[in-house]
């Protein structure tokens, strides 16, 4: 088995399912990036990096192609850009994209998780998401979601998800980490 140390986790830090990611790649001794913006408050503030303007413009698509994509649109569009701007350095670096969320009936992922889910897809990147409604983990395989029980492999993966994280949820990341590494202190 590789080493926890030998792994990155690319985030967020917002409250819910991406400070517990974080949470969980700490007991272990993953690395943590948590990507962040000016003015933008987050509840893990562990190894931030604050983009700058110019970074985050890097990560600039049209609101109208994320809204088409995304099928619906953003009133909000000039807040909700620095988040997708913010997503996609996450996904750039991180490998596999792993996300608690809830799958819609179109195949998207409600919220701005479902951006990081768009941009996995469109990477040609594997993607996991747990739904929180069907209480299980499902993969995009062949174009479709496919119930798997997905395990870290890639060196460098995303931890997104809802900042309502429900208990299953939460157990979900816990066991995502368990599968891929054994319990924290397990010499396995």
């Amino acid at each position: 088995m590789t080493e926890p140390s030998q792994f990155t986790l690319y985030s967020g830090g917002h409250q819910g399912a991406e400070a517990e990611f974080g949470k969980n790649a700490q007991q272990l001794g993953i690395s943590e990036i948590n990507y962040t913006f000016q003015g933008h408050k987050v509840a893990r503030e562990v190894n931030l990096q604050t983009l700058s303007e110019e970074e985050l413009k890097k990560g600039d698509v049209s609101m109208e192609i994320v809204s088409k994509r995304m099928g619906r649109t953003y009133s909000k569009a000039d807040k909700i850009r620095k988040v997708i701007q913010s997503i996609f350095h996450m996904v750039n670096k991180g490998y596999h994209v792993f996300a608690i969320g809830w799958i819609q009936p179109d195949g998207t992922v409600k919220g701005g998780t479902g951006w990081g889910v768009e941009l996995a897809k469109l990477f040609n990147r594997p993607v996991s998401v747990y739904d929180q409604d069907r209480q299980g983990w499902f993969s995009w395989k062949d174009s479709q979601w496919v119930e798997d029980k997905p395990v870290i492999a890639d060196r460098s993966f995303v931890g997104t998800g809802t900042r309502n994280l429900s208990e299953d949820g939460k157990a979900a990341i816990e066991d995502l980490f368990k599968r891929s590494f054994g319990s924290a202190g397990d010499p396995s």
